[in-house]
């Protein structure tokens, strides 16, 4: 049996991963799931990417958002508002409440959040092994000016309230220095026999995952083809603005330049779009083998045979 390891952030991540578990039904994956998104709001631990990969494996997800549950409501939220409480801005939705309410009694009963996360899973049945990066607090945080000011925001803050519209300054994952990986993190990149990048956030989602002491070193040291998929289509983000937290760090918004951010010495292979095979010698003078094809998910068909090109460039590179 195959046995996959994939770094997923949210709604791109969780697509991905169903287009995998067609291509590959009778392979064994492991989701390394980014933390770096969760955030504490109304007394709740809220995990805004593992939520999303499991409602999507689980059938329980809002298929036009793309988050958050189907046949939502949100009785609590107008409540909230009611009553005055900030923030406002954040969708809380009265199904996605129950999830919540379950993960911070268990936190605050002692369990960690990788027990936590596989009681949840016991219920929605996703298919793959989830686990977050860490079982330890990371918050991402973004330094934005606003109003004249310099100031530091969540990650959700500058991403939902502001819609990523100043530009960002820095993209900090803070704690993630301190942090250590989650039981079953690196045993699992050990024993892979391929590893996966899916078209995430590649600063505040795969970056966030790397940046937990132990996973980028397990990954670049498994001797396993390390394969990615270009998150870039035609020099834009397929989806959300990946482009803004890319300025920050210094990478231009090109399928090549997260490829070299990502590096030779991490990465295998790299997957553009067939917009972008004018990158694909740029890509490959880096020393990462590099193929067009398609990388729309715009159906499930579509999502599986990227997933399948991805398995099939590792099976290349391995060669």
């Amino acid at each position: 049996m195959q046995r996959i390891v994939v770094l997923a952030g949210g709604i791109g991540g969780a697509r991905f991963l169903r287009g995998l578990q067609s291509a590959a039904p009778e392979a064994d994956i492991t989701v390394i799931g980014n933390t770096g998104d969760d955030i504490h709001l109304f007394g709740l631990k809220i995990c805004p990417d593992l939520d999303t990969v499991m409602y999507t494996l689980g059938g329980g997800i809002h298929e036009e958002q793309g988050w958050g549950r189907a046949g939502e409501t949100f009785a609590v939220k107008e409540e909230l508002a009611a009553y005055g409480v900030e923030p406002q801005w954040f969708g809380l939705g009265d199904r996605d409440v129950a999830t919540h309410l379950v993960r911070t009694q268990m936190l605050g009963a002692g369990y960690p959040l990788s027990a936590v996360t596989e009681a949840l899973c016991a219920r929605w049945r996703p298919g793959v092994r989830l686990l977050p990066m860490t079982d330890d607090r990371v918050e991402t945080h973004v330094a934005v000016e606003e109003g004249g000011e310099r100031k530091a925001l969540h990650f959700q803050e500058y991403w939902i309230r502001l819609r990523a519209g100043p530009d960002a300054q820095a993209v900090v994952p803070v704690g993630a220095d301190q942090a250590e990986p989650a039981p079953g993190v690196l045993e699992a990149i050990a024993e892979a026999d391929v590893v996966l990048f899916p078209p995430s956030n590649p600063v505040v989602s795969i970056g966030t995952i790397l940046a937990v002491p132990g996973i980028r070193e397990a990954i670049a040291e498994a001797g396993v083809p390390v394969v990615g998929l270009s998150p870039i289509v035609g020099d834009a983000p397929v989806r959300g603005m990946a482009d803004k937290v890319l300025a920050a760090i210094g990478v231009r918004s090109t399928a090549a330049a997260v490829a070299r951010h990502y590096g030779s010495g991490l990465l295998d292979g790299w997957l553009v779009d067939t917009v972008d095979a004018g990158a694909v010698d740029e890509v490959e003078e880096a020393g990462i083998r590099c193929r067009a094809v398609p990388l729309m998910m715009s159906d499930p068909e579509a999502t599986a045979r990227m997933a399948s090109d991805a398995l099939a460039l590792a099976e290349e590179v391995r060669a």
